[in-house]
């Protein structure tokens, strides 16, 4: 087993109520997600942002329009639903909730130390 992959799996689990909270925000553009979570060093690039976006308005989470750009073609700009709101404030929970969880297990040390070559996590 290789821990970039369960690595890109936890990544995955939470880009969704990431990307959700930003749209919650206000009305925002593709690229002004994609540098937020990048400041976040949570680095996705456009082939994964669109299709999770495309997934979310499909669920119904989220909506766009197009805005017309004086430097350019349209851009889409994406807000979020009511169903979408309620989503993110059950995910967030649920992140809460795990984060509390799993840092109550990180927490704690063994009485005889960590495993050689495994350092404790803080």
């Amino acid at each position: 087993m290789k821990a970039s992959n369960t690595k890109i799996q936890m990544r995955k689990g939470i880009l969704e109520c990431c990307i959700l909270h930003i749209i919650s925000r206000e009305e925002v553009y593709a690229s002004d997600m994609m540098e937020e979570l990048k400041e976040a060093n949570l680095i996705i690039v456009e082939g994964t942002l669109y299709p999770l976006l495309n997934r979310l308005k499909q669920a119904g989470l989220v909506r766009y329009r197009w805005v017309e750009s004086d430097a350019g073609p349209p851009r889409k700009y994406y807000a979020i639903t009511e169903h979408g709101i309620e989503f993110l404030q059950e995910l967030s929970s649920t992140w809460h909730t795990l984060d509390h969880s799993v840092n109550s297990i990180l927490s704690k040390t063994s009485t005889s130390g960590p495993p050689a070559g495994v350092s404790p996590l803080s």
